[in-house]
């Protein structure tokens, strides 16, 4: 095949003058129509040879950035992907649109591996996925020079950065991929970067020069709710109970849940199994074949709830997960954000619901005066934490709070809980100067410090045993807070704890006052509080767009969704990979009477309306004709 010569900031590229467009790739593989946002920029960018950075959501479509200008340059596409364990849907997905992907990775036989090498020699591979560990070795890259490589994408990019939320180490190493590969371009990709991390990107990957796309980190469709913690694996069932089924009614929805400790993990997942919930628990402390059984029976069957550690999920490519719920607050924004971005990949509406309460607050503190490394390494943990708190306890949007930390300016989204139900707000001055109050009389006369609920006692005057053996009930402050409930003090505590008027100290988490506090105490400085009671408010419930289809088109997206399931099954390759919903809820729109009507339906290229087209269209015909 003949190739011209040019230039891209001033790399030397190759470009096949009767390749495709990317316009025509688009459609004819993927089914799409048009390009989204940045896409078709960064497909030209790449596909003549330029390096690129990429953020933008999950969701949002990042993976075509990369596919389709491998797909368009001559020789073949090396993706590193961080999870082994999703390699293979990864490959499948995108065999099922015709495309050559194959993977390497230590889950194969070395017979496998050989063909997958000879293929790759052999030119026959538009794709191949490969984890930073292999990578990083010198075996591979000499195996990797052998053949024509069309551009290196380093997805999941933000763990080259050593601060934020999800580190590997071997991601440090690609950097030299510019040096040993100099005319090949490189393309990272992440849905989460702070201007800290975007930075750390382009220099420990040698993209300084990279052409930077940033899109908008927002994702409309998920509707961002935080309540107060309170029993809270009843209040996690009530949300799936109540919230976890599509439309409300229809058949169970996916779902992940992200607790903090494996202990955690499995006890919640017992209990929710325990009240009729499909739970199933995920961490790094299951057998591997389990993990693969569990990640398995995630992405292949609906209505699968995963309660893990933070060790999941990242890579996910199932779209239908209706609902990312936290039950422990997590250690960061960025984290926050690319976990909950795992809900509603497919554009429909979806939640994230996280559970926070006093005592994450203070566990959190004690982990990061516990945690190994210097001082400026804990005050950075610090920042992050600061700045979930500040997103915790915002009276404003918290769509406008999220972004804001990613560098975007946003207006009220009218969707988050804070728009849907505004929080009350209260003048809580007089309550901060009486718990301060009694942190310095404990400290000052008795030389004592107290966690938050003994405190609460003494402020409520419970006469319990604790206050009675240290004559805590003849304290000036004694009885003085008994108008406030104890999840009010709570809620008190809490809230002064994330303004930085009050911290914790030692192993226990005592509380102790800050330079700040004076402030109060002195009555410089006021303090707003949020009331509690408009946290548990309930608000709209995100509804998938399916549910506002009419009974006959709904009963057409559930017989379509029934054939799915059996065609995933008879293949062994998850749902989605066949179609996704947003896909099926189009033809049952369009109801189309022949294989040619698929055509422009999204998500329907030329292979799969060759796979399916036929069953589909009798589907689609059986239903109409019964309803005629």
């Amino acid at each position: 095949m003949s190739v011209e010569a040019g230039r891209v900031q001033g790399v030397e590229t190759t470009i096949m003058p009767d390749a495709p467009s990317a316009r025509e790739v688009l459609h004819r593989v993927f089914g799409y129509e048009s390009f989204r946002g940045d896409q078709q920029a960064i497909v030209e960018h790449v596909g003549v040879g330029g390096d690129a950075i990429v953020l933008m959501p999950t969701g949002g479509g990042k993976s075509l950035c990369y596919q389709i200008p491998s797909l368009l340059r001559p020789g073949t596409g090396i993706v590193v992907s961080p999870l082994i364990a999703l390699m293979h849907d990864q490959v499948e997905a995108l065999r099922a649109v015709g495309v050559r992907a194959e993977f390497l990775n230590s889950t194969q036989s070395r017979d496998e591996r050989d063909g997958v090498e000879r293929a790759y020699l052999a030119g026959e591979l538009d794709l191949l996925y490969i984890a930073p560990e292999r990578l990083s070795s010198e075996q591979t890259k000499r195996f990797l020079e052998r053949g024509r490589i069309a551009l290196f994408a380093i997805d999941e990019a933000h763990c080259v950065s050593q601060w934020g939320h999800d580190f590997r180490p071997d991601y440090l190493s690609l950097g030299e991929l510019a040096e040993r590969w100099p005319d090949v371009p490189r393309i990272a990709l992440t849905a989460t970067a702070t201007a800290a991390t975007h930075r750390e990107i382009a220099e420990r990957l040698s993209l300084r020069d990279a052409r930077n796309f940033v899109s908008s980190f927002d994702r409309p469709n998920i509707q961002y709710r935080i309540v107060s913690k309170n029993e809270v694996r009843k209040q996690l069932l009530e949300f799936i109970r109540t919230e976890g089924r599509q439309g409300g009614d229809g058949p169970p929805s996916a779902g992940i849940v992200y607790a903090l400790s494996r202990n955690t993990v499995e006890k919640t997942a017992e209990y929710l199994r325990a009240n009729g919930v499909d739970a199933l628990a995920y961490h790094a402390g299951l057998e591997s074949s389990e993990r693969a059984r569990v990640q398995s029976r995630f992405l292949r069957e609906d209505g699968v709830v995963i309660v893990a550690t933070i060790a999941f999920g990242m890579g996910i490519d199932k779209p239908d997960v209706r609902f990312v719920a936290h039950i422990d607050l997590p250690k960061s924004v960025e984290g926050y954000y690319q976990e909950t971005g795992r809900a509603g990949r497919d554009g429909e509406p979806s939640v994230a619901w996280l559970a926070y309460g006093l005592n994450d607050v203070v566990q959190q503190r004690r982990m990061i005066d516990e945690s190994p490394g210097d001082l400026a390494h804990r005050r950075r943990l610090s920042a992050h934490l600061d700045a979930m708190l500040a997103l915790c306890e915002t009276v404003g949007c918290r769509r406008v709070d999220l972004l804001r930390y990613f560098g975007e300016e946003s207006t009220p989204c009218g969707n988050c809980d804070t728009c849907l139900v505004p929080p009350e707000v209260w003048d809580g001055t007089v309550p901060a100067q009486k718990l301060l109050s009694t942190v310095v009389r404990l400290k000052r006369e008795r030389n004592q410090q107290f966690g938050a609920g003994h405190l609460i006692d003494i402020l409520r005057g419970n006469e319990t045993p604790r206050v009675r053996q240290h004559g805590h009930d003849a304290l000036a402050t004694w009885g003085i807070g008994a108008d406030l409930t104890d999840q009010q003090w709570r809620g008190v505590i809490r809230q002064l704890l994330a303004a930085g008027l009050l911290a914790t100290h030692g192993e226990y988490g005592t509380l102790v006052i800050t330079e700040a506090s004076g402030e109060v105490l002195s009555g410089v400085r006021t303090v707003s509080l949020r009331t509690e009671t408009g946290w548990v408010t309930r608000v709209k419930a995100a509804r998938p767009a399916a549910a506002d289809l009419d009974v006959a088109d709904r009963e057409l997206f559930e017989a379509l969704r029934a054939w799915r399931a059996e065609e995933a099954k008879t293949a062994g390759v998850p749902a989605y990979i066949v179609f996704g919903d947003a896909t099926l809820r189009a033809i049952a729109l369009a109801k189309p009477s022949s294989i040619s009507e698929l055509d422009g339906i999204t998500g329907i290229g030329e292979k799969k309306r060759a796979s399916y087209g036929e069953a589909v269209v009798a589907v689609v015909s059986g239903r109409v004709g019964s309803d005629s």
